[in-house]
């Protein structure tokens, strides 16, 4: 179907390069740089580097890395970042849950700074004074955002954060003498990650359905607390836009019952400055610095977890802590019940500096603009995308979301054959991507957009003219949808390979072993 005079959709076409695997351009005696040996000097100083290893660990040929001359990598890597949707993923307004927003380039000046780069982890403190100070100010201030008491910015990740809330609860439990609580509960729409993050420590997981209007159950989770339950593990606002208005009797249920509450913050774009977890009754909270705070996300770069405490559980976060000491910085190690280390070393520092640079650049104030026109711009969207004949918003019908909302297609599905999946691919052929869900999809034919406060009005309807005219074409031209995508670099891939563990291939020799050299 052609686009309609007067949309702002754009003629986009990826560009395409039949380019090989690195490793397929591996020619022997090819170099990119000679690096010199060693000065005989240096050797008498610091070693040859290799004799100090034990003979087992040493190897007996060279490794099998690829040999590639410059200009053939140069034109290599070009090509491949050519082959991405549009220029920055971090600009996106499609990828739903997952906060995907401008992030400041000068941001990244700062974070590739010698001063920040360069640093290393076994450097004595005193030489990187600096750099805790920027750690210790984070902590001060996302204690103010949340009303916690406490802050580690070790976790390497929201999931990751998690899991350190898990291992916190799980501690304080088992010094206090309740081992034997080993339930956990979350609720449908809360991430998966509440739930996976807390098996992996071993909990049971209790799952909390909505009620007849679509918010968390409150009764069922009264009858699901007992003397087996550790604690409650939530998204708030959900995954589906809805910020739970009662969330604080619902944190007081599980107090009553001597379980601990963990807020997934991952939603918290919308309500930044406008409410606090402490307020709402929370023992532990997280934030993802890498989305909400304005570093790339971590699937375009490097992620990091702000967790926090209420004084109570301080004694057990993971160590070390950033105190300030006079004037001075310090690394605390010392505190009784830790969990130990969570991570290599001490947190990634880059994204940290960048979110530190993106607080500081926007001020309480500005945190609270983010939040408005996160919202705003989201019910812009939700407005005129429930106008669109077959999409809809099912959770709870009728009310205003906060920063996202998980939509369905199963209206259009029903009536054309055309789902989520096909119009996701159509999507790519304008340029934009389309989200489904966390699988299981408990909302039928799902798709869940997340604007931010990072787009005009202008892109915002640039983007809905995709969506009418996508859904459009399912009813007059179905199989144009389902064919696509026309103008990507890859077009329908097979995925069967992502369910069967005998095609996967995760390096190349493994790649060989299993499909080239049988």
């Amino acid at each position: 179907m052609e686009i309609k005079k007067g949309s702002r959709l754009r003629n986009f076409h990826q560009a395409k390069w039949d380019e090989e695997v690195l490793f397929e351009l591996h020619t022997p005696g090819e170099r990119g740089m000679h690096i010199d040996q060693a000065d005989a000097a240096i050797v008498d100083v610091v070693g040859d580097g290799l004799s100090s290893l034990p003979e087992s660990l040493r190897r007996t040929a060279p490794p099998a890395f690829p040999e590639v001359g410059q200009m053939r990598i140069t034109k290599h890597f070009l090509r491949l970042s050519q082959h991405t949707l549009g220029g920055d993923f971090n600009v996106d307004i499609g990828q739903g849950t997952c906060t995907v927003k401008y992030n400041p380039k000068i941001n990244e000046v700062v974070a590739r700074s010698p001063k920040a780069a360069r640093i290393h982890p076994h450097q004595d403190e005193s030489t990187v004074q600096g750099a805790l100070e920027v750690i210790h100010n984070m902590d001060l201030i996302f204690r103010e955002i949340s009303g916690m008491d406490r802050f580690t910015l070790q976790p390497s990740s929201g999931s990751h954060a998690i899991l350190v809330m898990a291992s916190v609860m799980q501690k304080y439990h088992e010094v206090n003498g309740e081992s034997h609580r080993d339930e956990l509960i979350t609720t449908i729409f809360s991430h998966p990650s509440d739930a996976a993050a807390a098996a992996v420590k071993g909990y049971k997981i209790i799952t909390i359905y909505p009620d007849e209007r679509g918010f968390p159950d409150l009764e069922a989770l009264k009858a699901a607390v007992g003397p087996k339950m550790a604690g409650l593990f939530i998204t708030n606002p959900e995954d589906i836009g809805i910020f739970n208005p009662r969330i604080d009797e619902f944190t007081k249920v599980v107090h009553d019952a001597g379980g601990l509450c963990g807020y997934d913050q991952a939603n918290a774009n919308g309500i930044l400055g406008v409410t606090r977890a402490r307020e709402a009754g929370f023992d532990l909270c997280f934030f993802n610095l890498h989305k909400t705070f304005g570093a790339p996300h971590g699937c375009g770069g490097p992620a990091a977890g702000a967790m926090g405490v209420v004084k109570k559980l301080e004694p057990f976060l993971p160590v070390p802590l950033v105190d300030k000491i006079d004037d001075r910085y310090t690394m605390n190690f010392d505190l009784p019940h830790t969990i130990g280390k969570t991570r290599q070393f001490w947190g990634v520092f880059p994204v940290i500096l960048k979110s530190y640079a993106w607080i500081m650049s926007l001020g309480a104030e500005g945190l609270k603009e983010v939040s408005r026109i996160a919202v705003l711009n989201n019910n812009y969207l939700l407005k005129h995308i429930t106008d669109i004949d077959g999409a809809d918003s099912p959770y709870p019908g009728g009310l205003r979301r906060i920063e996202q909302v998980r939509y369905t297609w199963k209206k259009l599905f029903d009536e054309t054959g055309i789902g989520t999946h096909d119009i996701t691919l159509r999507m790519a052929d304008f340029g934009f991507h389309l989200w489904s869900s966390h699988h299981p999809f408990v909302v039928p034919e799902p798709f869940t957009v997340e604007p931010t406060e990072s787009y005009s009005k202008a892109e915002l309807d640039e983007y809905l003219d995709g969506l009418r005219h996508v859904a459009e074409e399912a009813r007059t031209e179905p199989e144009t949808v389902k064919g696509a995508p026309y103008r990507s670099v890859v077009h329908q891939i097979d995925e069967s390979w992502m369910d069967d563990p005998e095609k996967w291939a995760v390096t190349w020799r493994t790649y060989l072993k299993k499909h080239v050299n049988k």
